[in-house]
C-alpha cells in the first residue's frame, strides 16, 4: 500500500512512525514533512494547502491512501477533493469538519444531540454591549471562546467580570483573531479533569483509543496562556472502563449519529476534548483530527496495525481488531522556544538529539534542516517522548524528563510538571 501523509508537525512524526511498522505498507510520503519523518517517510515539498498538487501527486504515485493531520486543510475541503477524484481519505468532510471549525456548530449539534456540555451563550463580533451585559448574570470563573479555527489559543478562562470585559473586547473590537472570531461563545466554567479520547471512525462504527490527558497552558501549575499543548501522558487513568464506557455511549455514539442523520457522515478521527465532573464525563470541545501532543502518546501505546485500521475506516467498514492497548504508557514533554504561545525568536541549532535509548522518541515539530544542521522553525519544536512496555507513568515521566535535559538550543522552555496529575491517581 502507498500512503501520503498531509503535515509537518509532531502529529503527523508519529503518525508516520506508526505507519511505518506496517506489514501492509509499500511506500511512505509525507507533505511537505519534517526533519524528522525524513528518516522513516520519503519528504515531499508539497505544501498542505495546495490541493491540485496533493491531487497530482497521489494519483501519479498510486497512492492508496491519504491521511489528513492538521485541521485546516480538513475545514477548507481537501477530503471532498480527494474523494472526488477517487481517492481514499482519512479524514472528514468539511461539512463534517465543522465540529471544529465552529464551536457554536458544535454547541448546537450537542444539544441536538444530548451530549452533555457546558450552558453557554452565543454572540456576534458586533454585539460587545450585548456581551458584556450578559457578565451580569454569570458565576465566576468563565470560559470565552472563539466560534473559529485559532490553533489552540482562543480559548480563555476569565477568573473576573474585568477579564471577561478585555477578552471579549480583543475579541470583538480588535478582532485579535480576525474572521474566527466573528462569533464567540461565553460558557460556564465545568470543574473536574480534562481528558482527550480519539474514537476512530468509519462514520457509523467506531473504536476509541486509549485515553491520554493534555496540558494546554503555558506554565506550570496550569497557569499562563493556552497554547497547542505542551505534553501529554497516556493512558490515563482518570478514564476508568466504566467511564471509558459512558464516553462511548453517551458522548461519542450519539454525536457520530447525529453528524450522519444531519447528511455529514463523519469518516476520520473524533478528538472528544473532555472534563470528567462530579456529574459524569462532558464535553469540552470536539476536533476533526488527531491531536497533537496526545497522538505522540497514544499511538505508541497500541499493538496491532494501524495502518490497517485507518484505511479499513476511510473505506467504510472499520476493522475494530486491527489495533489493541498494548498495557505499556507514554510522556511526551513539548520543548519549545521561549516567549511561545506569542513572540518568540527561530532559528536556533539544537543538540543533543542523538538520544541512544529505545525507550526514547524524539518527534520533530518545529524544525528545520540547513547544511545538515537542524534548526528550530517554530514554536513547539519538539516532543520528547519516553515508551514503556508497562504501565508505570512514574518511571515514564522521569525517563522522558532525563531525555529532554540532553537536549538544548537557545531559548528552549518546557514544562517541569507534565504527568504529575496522573500520580494522585496511582
Amino acid at each position: 500500500m502507498n500512503v501520503v501523509i498531509i503535515g509537518s508537525g509532531g502529529r503527523e512524526h508519529a503518525l508516520a512512525l506508526a505507519i511505518s511498522k506496517s506489514k501492509l505498507l509499500n511506500k511512505l510520503f509525507c507533505l511537505p514533512g519534517n526533519p524528522g519523518t525524513k528518516n522513516i517517510c520519503e519528504n515531499i515539498e508539497i505544501t498542505p494547502n495546495d490541493f491540485t498538487k496533493i491531487l497530482t501527486f497521489s494519483k501519479s504515485n498510486d497512492i492508496d491512501l491519504v491521511i489528513i493531520g492538521p485541521e485546516q486543510p480538513l475545514v477548507d475541503g481537501l477530503s471532498d477533493y480527494l474523494r472526488e477524484n477517487n481517492i481514499n481519505v482519512f479524514g472528514p468532510s468539511s461539512s463534517a469538519a465543522q465540529i471544529e471549525s465552529s464551536k457554536s456548530f458544535a454547541k448546537s449539534l450537542m444539544i441536538r444531540s444530548g451530549v452533555p456540555t457546558a450552558s453557554y451563550k452565543e454572540f456576534n463580533s458586533n454585539e460587545f454591549k450585548e456581551a458584556v451585559d450578559y457578565l451580569g448574570n454569570c458565576h465566576f470563573p468563565i470560559v470565552i471562546k472563539a466560534d473559529g479555527l485559532a490553533s489552540g489559543k482562543g480559548v480563555f478562562i476569565c477568573d473576573n467580570r474585568k477579564q471577561a470585559e478585555q477578552i471579549i473586547y480583543e475579541i470583538s473590537v480588535d478582532k485579535i483573531f480576525g474572521n474566527a472570531g466573528e462569533k464567540f461563545l461565553i460558557e460556564e466554567f465545568m470543574i473536574g479533569e480534562e481528558a482527550s479520547v480519539f474514537a476512530i471512525t468509519d462514520g457509523e462504527d467506531f473504536i476509541t483509543l486509549p485515553a491520554a490527558q493534555d496540558h494546554k497552558r503555558i506554565g506550570d501549575n496550569d497557569t499562563g496562556k493556552n497554547t497547542g499543548g505542551m505534553g501529554a501522558y497516556a493512558p490515563a487513568p482518570l478514564i476508568s472502563e466504566i467511564i471509558e464506557k459512558e464516553i462511548q455511549n453517551k458522548i461519542i455514539k450519539p454525536i457520530l449519529h447525529q453528524l450522519k442523520s444531519e447528511g455529514y457522515p463523519f469518516v476520520g478521527c473524533l478528538y472528544a476534548g473532555l472534563m470528567i465532573t462530579s456529574e459524569g464525563p462532558k464535553v469540552v470541545e470536539f476536533n476533526c483530527r488527531f491531536g497533537d501532543p496526545e497522538t505522540q502518546v497514544v499511538l505508541p501505546i497500541l499493538e496491532g496495525d494501524v495502518l490497517k485500521l485507518l484505511f479499513s475506516a476511510a473505506t467504510g467498514k472499520i476493522d475494530k481488531e486491527s489495533v489493541r492497548y498494548s498495557g505499556g504508557c507514554s510522556v511526551c514533554v513539548v520543548a519549545a522556544s521561549k516567549g511561545y504561545p506569542d513572540k518568540f525568536e527561530k532559528g536556533f541549532e539544537i543538540s543533543g538529539l542523538d538520544i541512544d535509548d529505545p525507550e526514547v522518541i524524539v518527534y520533530h515539530a518545529g524544525t528545520k534542516e540547513i547544511n545538515g544542521k537542524i534548526l528550530t522553525n517554530g514554536g513547539r519544536v519538539l516532543g520528547v517522548t519516553s515508551v514503556l512496555k508497562y504501565n508505570n507513568l512514574i518511571e515514564a515521566r522521569e525517563k522522558a524528563y532525563n531525555a529532554i535535559k540532553k537536549i538544548n538550543f537557545k531559548n528552549i522552555y518546557y514544562r517541569n510538571d507534565i504527568a504529575l496529575k496522573a500520580i494522585k491517581f496511582l
